[in-house]
This record gives structure tokens, sequence and C-alpha cells, in this order.
């Protein structure tokens, strides 16, 4: 089975606080996806929350000014920089610009999931406890 994604026809995400996602390819959509890919969009000022994954993640930045905390490491980024994350490995994007920061993110599994760093609880990736959109400043 094939897949076109167009973003206007995605149902958006919602993860609170001027952080929206736009799922592209998961179990939602197919049965044989080998990666989940999406798009998500900070509105100045915010981020999500420490957190890691157990699978792999690389993230594109398409648009706007970013920090990548990554192992505790903090990085300046900018449209057209990407990153790359181990599974297990503690990270979080936030916006540092004064307009609407996007990223594509390529996860490497159908099966994936977010550990809060603060709290340990883990959830299924997009579910409705995945959600903990946060003001960065």
């Amino acid at each position: 089975m094939n897949l076109l994604i167009r973003p206007g026809e995605i149902v958006p995400f919602d993860r609170g606080n001027g952080v929206v996602t736009l799922p592209y390819v998961g179990r939602w959509n197919s049965e044989t996806n080998r990666i989940t890919t999406g798009q998500t969009v900070f509105a100045p000022g915010t981020g999500l929350p420490l957190h890691s994954h157990n699978v792999e993640e690389s993230v594109l930045i398409l648009e706007g000014d970013a920090v990548a905390e990554i192992d505790g490491e903090r990085f300046d980024l900018v449209a057209g920089d990407a990153t790359w994350v181990p599974a297990g490995v503690p990270h979080r994007f936030l916006n540092r610009g004064t307009t609407p920061m996007r990223i594509y993110w390529v996860y490497g599994g159908r099966d994936v999931t977010r550990t809060m760093t603060e709290t340990g609880e883990t959830v299924e990736h997009l579910s409705e406890n995945d959600r903990g959109g946060l003001s960065a400043r």
C-alpha cells in the first residue's frame, strides 16, 4: 500500500500550549510501516518536556529557530539543521524564536512510546496521554 500525505488533509493532534502535531505515517494509516513520521509546529516560546523514546529519532528543522536539548547538552538549530537521537536518550525541542518553528520527525519503528524524564511515565506516542506542550520561557 502506498500513501500520499497532504498536510491540509490531516487532523492535527493538539499537544497543548501552542504545540500541534501532524501525524504522517504510522500504525494509524499503515499496516506495514517500519517508521513513524510527522511534523510538529511550535508557537514562539513553546516546547515539549524532556523525554525519551523506545526507538531512535531523527528531527529536521523545517522553519524557525530551535533549541535541541539532547542528553544534557543544548544546541541552537536553524532551518536545515538535523539531529539523530538514539533510543533511551533524554531530549526535547524548544522554539527560541519569535515565529513558529516547524520540525519533521522520523522514528525508527512503528510502536513508539514516550517516557517523561521527570516522572518516568511511559505513554504511547500520540495517545491522549501524550500531550504536554509547555511554555519554554
